[in-house]
């Protein structure tokens, strides 16, 4: 597969399905999570050797807490181990990591897993990663609507443009693709502003089994369709 076959230059994940994976098994759910976790690098690495250029992945929303505490304390637990160890291979590949969504919460030392992956890859120039983590897309929105009015920025002169400016990383594009797995049909409240007018890809497939050849499968999926962003197609009838 070539640059040129029309694959998307952003993609998401909403990365559903590892507690039922976990059942499916008799494993307890975070066995779940650490096999969805161990997916993360495979997937990564294919996006970036065909030459993607962003990629945003759904860890955890802020309407996850609502989970039994120990599930969501032993997730915590994971990813920080994840981070610390995946952050330094990443790094060599030239891959940056950008944090999305709140730190307020979060453990102290999940969140220096955070910031620490942030610091060290941020001069790189590969693929951008961004970890979507304590994330909702009302709270950016909510975020992105405090901070401008802190700023005391005239209604007459907000457009989307300048809103677009305060959200939490408005240096990505807007997403061109957003793959779900697990079977569900739901956005989830994940990238609302920014991917207004991407293209969905909802799979069966729980997220743990997500392989390199279901991801080509979504890839191809894109390449086929005909993103019009509320225009016509060229000939087609009112």
């Amino acid at each position: 597969m070539e640059k040129d076959t029309g694959l998307p230059r952003h993609v998401a994940f909403i990365m559903d399905g590892n507690g039922r994976w976990a059942e499916q098994r008799g494993l307890p759910r975070l066995e779940g999570h650490r096999a969805g976790v161990q997916n993360i690098r495979p997937i990564i690495t294919f996006l970036s050797r065909h030459g993607i250029e962003y990629l945003t992945i759904y860890a955890f929303s802020t309407e996850n807490w609502s989970r039994p505490e120990d599930e969501v304390s032993g997730l915590f637990h994971l990813l920080e181990e994840v981070i610390h160890r995946e952050a330094r291979e990443l790094h060599k590949n030239g891959i940056r990591i950008r944090h999305i969504g709140r730190l307020d919460g979060l453990t102290p030392a999940l969140k220096k897993s955070i910031i620490d992956s942030v610091n060290l890859t941020r001069d790189n120039t590969g693929m951008t990663v961004g970890l979507a983590f304590n994330y909702g897309g009302r709270a950016e929105i909510l975020d992105a609507v405090r901070n401008i009015m802190a700023r005391g920025i005239p209604p007459a002169q907000l457009n989307e443009r300048l809103f677009a400016r305060y959200l939490y990383n408005p240096d990505f594009p807007d997403v061109d693709l957003v793959i779900r797995t697990g079977g569900e049909i739901r956005t989830s409240n994940f990238l609302i502003w920014q991917a207004a007018y991407a293209e969905y890809y909802f799979t069966p497939v729980l997220w743990p089994d997500f392989n390199e050849e279901e991801l080509e499968k979504a890839l191809q999926t894109y390449g086929r369709r005909q993103r019009r962003f509320g225009g016509l197609s060229s000939g087609a009838a009112c």
